[in-house]
Protein backbone atom coordinates (compact mmCIF):
# COMPACT_ATOMS: atom_id res chain seq x y z
CA UNK A 1 0.00 0.00 0.00
CA UNK A 2 1.28 3.45 -0.91
CA UNK A 3 2.48 5.58 1.99
CA UNK A 4 1.14 9.13 1.74
CA UNK A 5 2.44 12.35 3.30
CA UNK A 6 0.13 15.36 3.42
CA UNK A 7 1.69 18.83 3.58
CA UNK A 8 -0.43 21.49 5.29
CA UNK A 9 -0.33 25.08 6.48
CA UNK A 10 -3.82 25.90 7.72
CA UNK A 11 -7.12 24.49 8.88
CA UNK A 12 -6.80 21.18 7.05
CA UNK A 13 -10.27 20.59 5.62
CA UNK A 14 -8.85 18.76 2.59
CA UNK A 15 -6.64 16.75 4.93
CA UNK A 16 -9.80 15.76 6.81
CA UNK A 17 -11.44 14.68 3.55
CA UNK A 18 -8.44 12.42 2.87
CA UNK A 19 -8.50 11.03 6.42
CA UNK A 20 -12.24 10.33 6.16
CA UNK A 21 -11.74 8.55 2.83
CA UNK A 22 -8.99 6.38 4.30
CA UNK A 23 -11.23 5.42 7.24
CA UNK A 24 -13.85 4.21 4.76
CA UNK A 25 -11.27 2.30 2.71
CA UNK A 26 -11.66 4.68 -0.21
CA UNK A 27 -8.24 6.33 -0.37
CA UNK A 28 -6.17 3.56 -1.91
CA UNK A 29 -3.21 4.32 0.33
CA UNK A 30 -2.30 5.07 3.94
CA UNK A 31 -1.66 8.54 5.35
CA UNK A 32 1.60 7.95 7.17
CA UNK A 33 2.64 11.51 7.90
CA UNK A 34 1.36 15.10 8.07
CA UNK A 35 3.92 17.89 7.82
CA UNK A 36 3.22 21.56 8.50
CA UNK A 37 5.35 24.64 8.04
CA UNK A 38 3.12 26.47 10.55
CA UNK A 39 3.49 25.30 14.17
CA UNK A 40 -0.06 26.17 15.20
CA UNK A 41 -1.90 24.94 12.12
CA UNK A 42 -5.28 23.38 12.99
CA UNK A 43 -4.55 20.62 10.47
CA UNK A 44 -2.02 19.20 12.92
CA UNK A 45 -4.77 18.60 15.48
CA UNK A 46 -6.87 16.84 12.85
CA UNK A 47 -3.93 14.55 12.15
CA UNK A 48 -3.30 13.83 15.83
CA UNK A 49 -6.95 12.98 16.41
CA UNK A 50 -6.69 10.51 13.53
CA UNK A 51 -3.56 8.93 15.01
CA UNK A 52 -1.29 10.16 12.20
CA UNK A 53 2.30 11.16 12.91
CA UNK A 54 2.90 14.91 12.65
CA UNK A 55 6.08 16.88 12.03
CA UNK A 56 6.50 20.66 12.08
CA UNK A 57 9.26 22.20 9.99
CA UNK A 58 9.06 25.96 10.48
CA UNK A 59 10.02 27.83 7.30
CA UNK A 60 10.59 31.21 8.90
CA UNK A 61 14.05 32.67 8.42
CA UNK A 62 15.19 29.84 6.16
CA UNK A 63 16.20 29.57 2.53
CA UNK A 64 13.66 27.68 0.44
CA UNK A 65 16.20 25.09 -0.73
CA UNK A 66 17.42 24.40 2.82
CA UNK A 67 13.85 23.97 4.02
CA UNK A 68 13.05 21.59 1.17
CA UNK A 69 16.15 19.48 1.84
CA UNK A 70 15.01 19.00 5.45
CA UNK A 71 11.51 18.15 4.20
CA UNK A 72 12.92 15.60 1.78
CA UNK A 73 14.93 14.00 4.56
CA UNK A 74 11.81 13.60 6.73
CA UNK A 75 9.87 12.03 3.85
CA UNK A 76 12.68 9.69 2.85
CA UNK A 77 13.18 8.49 6.44
CA UNK A 78 9.53 7.43 6.49
CA UNK A 79 9.56 5.85 3.01
CA UNK A 80 6.86 8.12 1.62
CA UNK A 81 5.59 7.21 -1.87
CA UNK A 82 3.11 10.01 -2.59
CA UNK A 83 2.96 13.65 -1.45
CA UNK A 84 -0.38 15.45 -1.28
CA UNK A 85 -0.50 19.21 -0.81
CA UNK A 86 -3.55 20.30 1.17
CA UNK A 87 -3.45 24.03 1.74
CA UNK A 88 0.35 24.01 1.87
CA UNK A 89 1.19 27.68 1.34
CA UNK A 90 4.67 27.23 -0.03
CA UNK A 91 6.01 26.72 -3.53
CA UNK A 92 8.21 23.65 -3.61
CA UNK A 93 11.65 24.17 -5.09
CA UNK A 94 13.03 22.44 -8.16
CA UNK A 95 15.38 20.57 -5.80
CA UNK A 96 12.43 19.00 -4.01
CA UNK A 97 10.45 18.17 -7.14
CA UNK A 98 13.41 16.62 -8.97
CA UNK A 99 14.65 14.67 -5.94
CA UNK A 100 11.49 13.26 -4.37
CA UNK A 101 10.88 10.76 -7.15
CA UNK A 102 7.21 9.97 -6.53
CA UNK A 103 4.08 11.82 -7.54
CA UNK A 104 3.33 15.15 -5.87
CA UNK A 105 -0.26 16.27 -6.23
CA UNK A 106 -2.21 19.38 -5.34
CA UNK A 107 -5.83 20.51 -5.18
CA UNK A 108 -6.55 23.98 -6.56
CA UNK A 109 -9.87 25.92 -6.34
CA UNK A 110 -10.30 26.78 -10.02
CA UNK A 111 -10.49 25.10 -13.39
CA UNK A 112 -6.83 25.34 -14.26
CA UNK A 113 -5.13 26.79 -16.22
CA UNK A 114 -7.53 29.62 -15.35
CA UNK A 115 -6.89 31.56 -12.14
CA UNK A 116 -3.68 30.04 -10.87
CA UNK A 117 -2.10 31.25 -7.65
CA UNK A 118 -3.67 32.67 -4.51
CA UNK A 119 -7.33 33.55 -3.97
CA UNK A 120 -8.46 31.76 -7.12
CA UNK A 121 -12.12 31.75 -6.10
CA UNK A 122 -12.19 35.54 -5.79
CA UNK A 123 -10.24 35.89 -9.02
CA UNK A 124 -12.91 33.86 -10.82
CA UNK A 125 -15.79 35.71 -9.16
CA UNK A 126 -14.38 39.15 -9.96
CA UNK A 127 -13.59 38.13 -13.53
CA UNK A 128 -17.24 37.32 -14.05
CA UNK A 129 -16.94 33.73 -15.23
CA UNK A 130 -20.10 31.61 -15.33
CA UNK A 131 -18.32 28.37 -14.39
CA UNK A 132 -15.44 27.77 -12.02
CA UNK A 133 -14.48 24.60 -10.14
CA UNK A 134 -11.64 22.56 -8.69
CA UNK A 135 -8.61 20.83 -10.18
CA UNK A 136 -6.35 18.05 -8.93
CA UNK A 137 -3.01 18.27 -10.68
CA UNK A 138 0.54 17.03 -10.57
CA UNK A 139 3.03 19.51 -9.15
CA UNK A 140 5.81 20.66 -11.43
CA UNK A 141 8.27 23.54 -11.21
CA UNK A 142 5.71 26.15 -12.29
CA UNK A 143 2.83 27.74 -10.39
CA UNK A 144 -0.24 25.46 -10.55
CA UNK A 145 0.97 24.41 -14.00
CA UNK A 146 1.40 20.63 -13.78
CA UNK A 147 -0.58 18.04 -15.75
CA UNK A 148 -4.22 17.77 -14.71
CA UNK A 149 -5.50 14.57 -13.07
CA UNK A 150 -9.12 15.50 -12.40
CA UNK A 151 -11.47 18.48 -12.62
CA UNK A 152 -15.05 19.23 -11.67
CA UNK A 153 -17.02 22.33 -12.62
CA UNK A 154 -18.99 24.53 -10.20
CA UNK A 155 -21.62 26.94 -11.52
CA UNK A 156 -21.22 30.62 -10.63
CA UNK A 157 -24.71 31.81 -9.71
CA UNK A 158 -26.02 35.29 -10.41
CA UNK A 159 -26.63 35.89 -6.70
CA UNK A 160 -23.26 34.49 -5.60
CA UNK A 161 -20.69 36.17 -3.43
CA UNK A 162 -17.02 35.28 -3.58
CA UNK A 163 -17.34 33.53 -0.22
CA UNK A 164 -20.41 31.52 -1.25
CA UNK A 165 -18.66 30.41 -4.42
CA UNK A 166 -15.56 29.45 -2.44
CA UNK A 167 -17.65 27.33 -0.06
CA UNK A 168 -19.22 25.35 -2.92
CA UNK A 169 -15.85 24.88 -4.60
CA UNK A 170 -14.47 23.56 -1.30
CA UNK A 171 -17.22 20.94 -1.18
CA UNK A 172 -16.13 19.85 -4.65
CA UNK A 173 -12.48 19.71 -3.56
CA UNK A 174 -13.43 17.41 -0.69
CA UNK A 175 -15.10 15.05 -3.14
CA UNK A 176 -12.58 14.88 -5.99
CA UNK A 177 -9.28 15.00 -4.08
CA UNK A 178 -9.72 11.64 -2.31
CA UNK A 179 -10.98 10.11 -5.55
CA UNK A 180 -7.93 11.29 -7.48
CA UNK A 181 -5.61 9.99 -4.74
CA UNK A 182 -7.41 6.65 -4.79
CA UNK A 183 -7.02 6.31 -8.56
CA UNK A 184 -3.37 7.35 -8.37
CA UNK A 185 -2.54 4.87 -5.60
CA UNK A 186 -4.49 1.96 -7.09
CA UNK A 187 -3.54 2.43 -10.71
CA UNK A 188 -0.73 3.69 -12.85
CA UNK A 189 -0.02 7.15 -14.14
CA UNK A 190 0.90 7.71 -17.76
CA UNK A 191 1.86 11.04 -19.28
CA UNK A 192 1.28 11.84 -22.94
CA UNK A 193 2.70 15.31 -23.35
CA UNK A 194 0.68 17.39 -20.91
CA UNK A 195 -2.10 14.80 -20.67
CA UNK A 196 -2.05 12.80 -17.45
CA UNK A 197 -3.86 9.47 -17.80
CA UNK A 198 -4.73 7.38 -14.74
CA UNK A 199 -5.17 3.72 -15.59
CA UNK A 200 -6.83 1.55 -12.95
CA UNK A 201 -7.05 -2.22 -13.52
Amino acid sequence: MKRIAVLVSGRGSNLQALIDAERKGDLGGAIALVVSNVPGAHALERARLAGVETVVIDHRGRLREDYDRDLLSVLQERHIDVVCLAGFMRILSAIFIRTFGGPIINIHPSLLPAFAGKDAQRQAFEHGVKVSGATVHLVDEGLDSGPILMQEAVEVRDDDTADALAARILETEHRIYPLAVHLLCRGSLRLEGRRAILEVP
